[in-house]
């Protein structure tokens, strides 16, 4: 199961938002220190919003924060919210042409692999995500120089 950019983008910024406990983060920040496009952050961050687990501020004071504590932030939900419908194959989609529709068990067969896969996000949580924070929040917030430097 590979998850879109989407979804990638999504758990990155969570995390970051996590780190920042209690201040509010940029869009423009998270984007320089994940290194990745502010343009699709900002589509990201609209998706965590609609889905309740952001609450973004607007005005020169604004940014953005979690909207529930990291305990309470299922990365099974987050998945699910972010990927959307789980249609992998044609009969999942709507005007199936496939002719073994019925008695194929593929249907069955991705649907337990999917519903395993989310019951095993649904056992974690954002806060298991933040549990080396120390190392996480140096790697995240050292100028890039610097990090690319350490990382080597």
């Amino acid at each position: 199961m590979e998850l879109t950019f989407y979804t990638d983008y999504a758990l990155r910024v969570l995390i970051y938002a996590g780190l920042c406990r209690g201040r509010l983060c940029l869009i423009s920040e998270i984007a320089e220190h994940y290194g990745i496009s502010r343009n699709h952050l900002t589509k990201v961050v609209h998706g965590l919003a609609r889905g309740g687990f952001v609450q973004t501020h607007r005005g020169k004071s604004g940014g953005l924060a979690l909207a529930r504590s990291p305990q309470e932030i299922s990365l099974g939900a987050v998945v699910r919210h972010m990927e959307g419908p789980f249609r992998p194959v044609e009969c999942f989609r709507t005007g199936n042409l496939c002719v073994v529709t019925g008695p194929c068990s593929l249907p069955k067969i991705l649907e337990d692999a999917f519903r395993a896969f989310i019951d095993v996000l649904n056992a974690h949580t954002l806060a298991d995500l933040l549990h080396h924070r120390g190392q996480l929040a140096k790697r995240l917030f050292l100028p890039s120089s610097s990090r690319r430097t350490e990382m080597a």
